[in-house]
C-alpha cells in the first residue's frame, strides 16, 4: 500500500498510508481541517546502453561508441567498395552501344 502525503492550509504535511482504490481525505483525521495531496514526480531510473545516470558516459561507455563507430564506417565501406565493383562488372558485361 503507498503511503499519500498530505498538506494542511498552514503548510504542514503528514502522511497516511492508504489503499490505492480509498478516495483521498479531504480533511485532517486528527484536527478536521481541509487537507489536499501533494503529488510529486515518480522517482525513474533508466538502465541499459544509452542511457546515462547524471549525463556523464564511463570510460567503458566511451570506448564502446567509438568501437560501433569504426565498425559502422568500416562497414559501410565495405558495402561501398562492393556496389563499386559490381557496377564495374556490369559495366564491363554490357554490350557497347551501336553508334
Amino acid at each position: 500500500m503507498p503511503i499519500y502525503e498530505y498538506r494542511r492550509p498552514d503548510g504542514t504535511t503528514f502522511e497516511v498510508l492508504q489503499k490505492f482504490s480509498d478516495d483521498a481525505l479531504t480533511v485532517d483525521p486528527d484536527t478536521g481541517v481541509p487537507v489536499e495531496r501533494v503529488l510529486h514526480a515518480p522517482a525513474i531510473h533508466f538502465k541499459g546502453s544509452g542511457f546515462y545516470a547524471n549525463d556523464v558516459g564511463t570510460a567503458r561507455g566511451n570506448r564502446e561508441l567509438e568501437r560501433a563507430a569504426e565498425a559502422g564506417a568500416d562497414a559501410h565501406d565495405d558495402k561501398m567498395r562492393s556496389q563499386r565493383k559490381e557496377r564495374e562488372k556490369a559495366a564491363k558485361a554490357a554490350p557497347a552501344p551501336k553508334p
